[in-house]
């Protein structure tokens, strides 16, 4: 099994930064293309971001230009660095582990427990 363990989430005014940390344990990391997802109370689960083994990228239209995911496979761990934070960036933000590449809450492998961010406006 893969372990996810997230941290870097907190309260930060609109406008402001957080980096979104993703510690994973367990099978090789490498062998999985890693995501985030986010989830808002009474929302649905929706994607954020999704980096592939290879190095390819993919957000959604709602948080390109302002956020960046990346990954070092060396220290297993996955990062979302968010900029321009809005008010509806407010959710829970959940690391995510597929073995096939997805942008699809259903298709994902493993879970992170997920961590909150808080924007003021």
């Amino acid at each position: 099994q893969v372990q996810l363990i997230e941290s870097g989430g907190g309260l930060v005014q609109a406008g402001g930064s957080l980096r979104l940390s993703c510690a994973a344990s367990g099978r090789t990391f490498s062998n999985y293309n890693m995501g985030w997802f986010r989830q808002a109370p009474g929302k649905e689960r929706e994607f954020v971001a999704r980096i592939r083994w290879s190095g390819t990228r993919l957000y959604a239209d709602s948080v390109k230009g302002r956020f960046t995911i990346s990954r070092d496979n060396a220290k297993n761990t996955v990062y979302l660095q968010m900029n321009s934070l809005k008010p509806e960036d407010t959710a829970v933000y959940y690391c995510a582990a597929t073995y096939f590449a997805t942008s699809q809450p259903n298709d994902v492998n493993y879970w992170g427990q997920g961590t909150q961010v808080t924007v003021s406006s």
